[in-house]
């Protein structure tokens, strides 16, 4: 029977357990269905041993409820980075990794046949060519090792920049790296450069930060290259019914949209099935599959730049490639002389809207958006200073007005007089 270890070797099945246990924390071990209880077990402990003190257990009639409780205001560095330092390894690639890097270490280039023969000859260790080749062409696209072709044969030499000599040349370098490495995107890069150099950040912490996106890094650079190259992608995504369950999409993605409001983040893509624009949850997508070159690309990104200007948020709404959208039109009152803070912020939070004074003590916000809706997740924040709402939808307008009716029973002393 094997033994319990904290190395991985599928990330994509971890990031699933983290997502569904320890982050939502809306699951007990009774709803661990995919394989035996004993695989849910070992899961929990290698989280609980990356996340040590930031475990949180709940019992209810359930069961026990296990999360991860984090105050991102308190903490230095995002801890779910350690699921990524958890990879397992061969006994091979330990041994490549420590021979090849003292093999090269005096600078020199050398050809596969010389560093194979190097091997043998004065480590005793017998690699065939195509092991070693492999490990040579995983350190140059990591940037470890330079590969340089001389003739018709391939020399390989250590890369000369090495990150402590970088910082020590760079003031102010080693700031940057604290900084950028609790900033999204790809802070796990930075922390890995930090734990390389034995640094830790002592300057930054970050009050709102969603460091529980950070698992979803691993998508993204697939993603921007797939954009760069202007190419289609295959999503595998999970199913809103059931976690076990995976549909896939195939999109020609356009951009990585954030959400200020939630800090989630969607890949905005067009969906030839559908024929529109759409947006995905990153944390909703297992794995990203490359595709053909898109060459109807400049075309539809020409369409994009377009719509995405009457988005509020991250929604296209219901429509089509491109389609008619919905006015809405909202008043608020503004007290001009102590509230000039509020007239800063309608004009620094409007994005695609346009704010104007309509009279003494009025101002009227004008979006012409895909999606009223989201506009009114953001505008309920100056409830209270809501005079009027037009256009927009029906069904919009009477949520509005009935949430208000909802808070007015509970709060206003008619129905419920015990609260205050």
């Amino acid at each position: 029977m094997a033994g319990f270890s904290e190395l991985i070797k599928n990330f994509d099945k971890t990031r699933e357990y983290v997502r569904d246990f320890f982050i939502y924390g809306c699951k007990v071990r009774s709803d661990f269905d995919k394989k035996s209880v004993r695989t849910y077990d070992d899961e929990k402990r290698r989280v609980e041993s990356w996340m040590q003190d930031y475990m949180r257990y709940d019992d209810s009639v359930q069961g026990r409820h296990v999360s991860i409780s984090v105050d991102s205001g308190h903490i230095p560095e995002n801890p779910l980075y350690n699921a990524y330092y958890s990879k397992s390894f061969t006994d091979n690639d330990i041994k490549l990794h420590f021979l090849l890097i003292d093999i090269l270490q005096d600078g020199r280039s050398r050809s596969l046949r010389e560093l194979t023969d190097t091997l043998n000859s004065e480590y005793e260790q017998l690699f065939d060519d195509q092991t070693v080749r492999n490990k040579l062409k995983e350190y140059t696209d990591e940037g470890i090792v330079i590969a340089e072709k001389q003739g018709k044969t391939m020399y390989y030499s250590l890369a000369a920049s090495c990150a402590d000599d970088l910082i020590k040349k760079y003031k102010g370098l080693d700031d940057a790296l604290k900084f950028f490495s609790e900033a999204p995107d790809f802070g796990v890069i930075g922390n890995s450069i930090m734990k390389a150099v034995g640094m830790k950040n002592d300057l930054f912490h970050i009050k709102h930060n969603y460091m529980i996106h950070s698992l979803e890094d691993i998508l993204v650079p697939d993603i921007l290259e797939a954009i760069d190259d202007k190419c289609s992608i295959t999503a595998k995504k999970f199913s809103w019914k059931k976690d076990d369950e995976f549909s896939e999409e195939e999109m020609i993605p356009m951009q990585i949209l954030v959400s200020v409001q939630t800090g989630r983040r969607y890949i905005a893509a067009y969906v030839p099935r559908r024929r529109r624009f759409v947006t995905f949850r990153l944390d909703r997508i297992k794995q990203i599959k490359r595709e053909n070159v898109c060459t109807d690309y400049d075309r539809l990104r020409e369409r994009y730049d377009v719509n995405i200007q009457r988005c509020f948020g991250v929604s296209f709404g219901d429509r089509h490639e491109v389609g008619a959208v919905n006015a809405i039109k909202i008043t608020f009152t503004v007290d001009e002389r102590n509230e000039s803070f509020i007239i800063d912020r309608l004009e620094r939070e409007k994005r695609c809207a346009v704010l104007e004074k309509t009279s003494e003590g009025l101002y009227t916000l004008t979006a012409d958006v895909f999606d009223p809706n989201e506009l009114m997740h953001w505008a309920k924040t100056f409830i209270g200073r809501i005079v009027s709402i037009e256009g927009g939808t029906e069904k919009i307008r009477l949520r509005f007005y009935n949430d208000i009716r909802r808070m007015y029973r509970m709060y206003g002393g008619i129905e419920d007089e015990h609260i205050q």
